[in-house]
């Protein structure tokens, strides 16, 4: 891996084991010499992720749709900023850039990428591994509806298996080294119906 592609909130306000927690992620990223993709936002969670890692010296790739590009909510000092005209087009480029991706704490930005990740790893679309970083059990919940989703039938175990957690950035990326993608599984999948 060489890029990793971190979705996270942009909330100001938060607890500061949120802000901790993004700022050691962007520290080990850019330690590990991994370029981080994001959202390319200042403030928030995505705001302590950039500024941790090019603190590091690491690179930091934002992606930002034309109308959030905006002093207030733009980071102005990136190693690049790219400009989409939509949403889709931003979520297409960040996928595209990264070679994994982290789920931080976040709220529905953050869900949406991180589900839209998750499917298109289901459909076989990318075998790349997809982790979350949970953060005072944030994830939880969320963790307990995936495990129900596998009890009533709607994923396989072997589609819920390599979404990767772990509270730590080290362990996690330690983990999403070691990943290997359920190819059998997609294909039982496509087979359904």
């Amino acid at each position: 891996m060489d890029s990793i592609c971190v979705y996270c909130g942009s909330a100001d306000g938060i607890s500061p084991d949120f802000v901790a927690a993004a700022r050691a992620t962007g520290l080990t990223l850019a330690r590990r010499g991994l370029t981080v993709i994001y959202g390319g936002g200042r403030t928030g969670l995505m705001g302590a992720l950039a500024d941790a890692a090019l603190e590091a010296g690491g690179q930091v790739i934002g992606v930002i749709t034309e109308s959030m590009n905006t002093p207030a909510l733009a980071h102005p000092g990136l190693t690049r900023l790219e400009v989409t005209a939509t949403i889709h087009q931003r979520k297409a480029r960040m996928y595209a850039l990264a070679d994994g991706y982290i789920a931080l704490p976040g709220g529905f930005g953050t869900l949406d990428e991180l589900f839209e990740t998750l499917t298109w790893g289901q459909i076989g679309e990318h075998a790349k591994p997809v982790g979350l970083l949970n953060v005072n059990g944030y994830y939880d919940p969320l963790l307990e509806m995936l495990d129900r989703a596998v009890d009533e039938q709607f994923l396989f175990p072997e589609h819920r298996q390599p979404l990767l957690c772990d509270s730590d950035p080290e362990r996690l990326l330690a983990a999403m080294q070691n990943h290997r993608h359920p190819h059998e599984a997609v294909r039982r999948w496509m087979r359904q119906g």
